[in-house]
């Protein structure tokens, strides 16, 4: 088997495996042709995956309008929070939480929020469309954005990262290194203060609350993960960074909020209770986290830094990667010894040296099988929802991912 066949096999049997995880208990796995150990259904599988090229995608045509529209309302969330602390007369802390909004919050690219209200004007039925309702679906967009800020303003911190959006990080504003700590506090805070403040009454309340705490408590937990694989910013383990491990650090580091928490909170404000659809939207939301930090591996390795919007640290941090597991599968022993010398070293020669290892190995043409092949099963994966959730709502959102520089 060539170089390019085995790795072109192995990206189909390491995201099918995944795709069997989640589902092997239910019947239409079987249509997808995975199962374990049975070749006749990798080939079956591999034809499902090249038939996918024709099928049309639909284009997220508005979504430059509804940014702008997102954006409308962020004056309002901006007021809300800032009354809230102007009732504690504490004047300074107000002007502080202000700022801290402004320059850590609308500056992304907003996916998280728009793929909310994208999923809400899907999922809702169309008499519940109103304006009001869509202004409320809005402000519940901001707080999956907030609780973005929060997480990377602290990931920063962590990573002692340099650039995030093309701007200094936040805790390298005016110096305030550790002390930024408490305002990602701040900004986890306001997350429930707007959801409380917007939906409490609502039918929708209790679960809004309790999948943004789940979700919160699930991506914590995946940065300790992360943390205790870079042995805390020490000379990593290299022994540790096995795909298992990956897997889990970006299911709970990144999966669960990017994707599954806007989709998971539109269903609920629109009013959905079957178990089925929201497993079913899990099973696709976490592959296409998945891929979307796969994405970012290379991306921040590989990409044009000042496209992607932040730096590269990932190797001078000694992050378990899917790059460097990749790498650490495949390397001979003087290969791995490379390694070992150079990875998670704040050394701008040796970084250099693990990238070109990386080149070595083949691994940009690993990467963009990898892209191509989970593509093409998510696509046969959503085909084959049969549980009144839109196609449209999930092939959007993977055309957005689909071989993404940003």
């Amino acid at each position: 088997m060539s170089l390019i066949a085995k790795n072109r096999f192995l990206s189909v049997f390491n995201v099918a495996r995944r795709f069997a995880a989640v589902t092997s208990n239910h019947a239409h796995v079987a249509h997808m042709g995975v199962r374990r150990g049975n070749a006749a259904c990798w080939r079956s599988l591999d034809r499902n995956v090249r038939t996918v090229h024709s099928v049309t995608q639909p284009t997220w045509a508005t979504s430059k309008d509804e940014s702008r529209e997102i954006m409308a309302v962020w004056p309002d969330v901006v007021r809300d929070l800032t009354d809230a602390v102007k009732s504690f007369n504490i004047p300074d802390v107000t002007k502080w939480m202000a700022k801290v909004l402004q320059y850590n919050v609308p500056g992304g690219k907003k996916t998280r929020a728009l793929t909310l209200v994208y999923a809400y004007k899907l999922l809702a039925p169309s008499h519940e469309l109103t304006e009001e309702n869509i202004r409320l679906i809005r402000i519940l967009a901001w707080s999956v954005e907030l609780m973005q800020a929060f997480f990377i303003l602290i990931d920063d911190i962590q990573d002692r990262s340099l650039i995030r959006r093309g701007q200094p990080c936040w805790y390298l504003y005016n110096n305030l290194d550790l002390a930024a700590i408490n305002d990602g506090f701040m900004l986890e805070s306001s997350v429930f203060y707007i959801i409380q403040k917007h939906f409490k009454g609502k039918a929708c309340y209790i679960d809004l609350v309790e999948t943004f705490q789940n979700i919160i408590m699930k991506t914590v937990m995946g940065q300790c993960l992360d943390l205790i694989s870079t042995n805390f910013g020490k000379k990593p383990n290299l022994d540790l960074f096995t795909m298992n491990r990956y897997n889990s650090i970006v299911e709970y580091k990144t999966a669960h909020y990017s994707f599954l928490l806007p989709v998971t909170a539109a269903m609920q404000v629109a009013g959905i209770k079957d178990p089925e659809m929201y497993r079913q939207a899990k099973t696709i939301l976490l592959e296409m986290g998945h891929l979307y930090q796969v994405q970012d591996d290379y991306l921040a390795c590989f990409g044009d830094s000042k496209v992607f919007g932040k730096d590269n640290t990932d190797i001078m941090e000694g992050k378990c990667t899917w790059l460097v597991v990749v790498a650490l599968q495949r390397a001979t022993s003087e290969q791995r010894k490379i390694l070992e010398e150079c990875y998670g070293v704040n050394d701008p020669e040796k970084v250099e040296r693990v990238k070109q290892l990386f080149i070595d190995l083949g691994l940009p043409s690993t990467y963009s099988i990898y892209e191509e092949e989970t593509y093409n099963l998510l696509n046969v994966h959503i085909q084959q929802i049969s549980r009144g959730l839109p196609h449209s709502l999930f092939l959007n959102l993977l055309g957005k991912l689909y071989r993404r520089v940003t």
